[in-house]
């Protein structure tokens, strides 16, 4: 497992935003639900959209909750 996929879970179990950028557009404040697993691709579940993890880039988890 990928240490960001392991940040990635600790800020979903400790209900924290992130930020990251996705297909060249950076997106902040946002809230993570939960992350899955299809086949060897996993997929970030937010309150409005769902992401492909292999495309986020520069990661970052918010010391604010929500």
């Amino acid at each position: 497992m990928n240490i960001e996929l392991r940040f990635l879970q600790k800020a979903i179990e400790d209900k924290n935003f992130i930020s990251f950028s996705y297909e060249n557009k950076n997106r902040t404040k946002i809230k993570p639900l939960k992350l899955t697993q299809n086949s060897h691709i996993y997929t970030l579940h937010t309150q409005d959209k769902l992401f492909e993890f292999n495309k986020i880039k520069k990661l970052q988890i918010l010391k604010e909750r929500f």
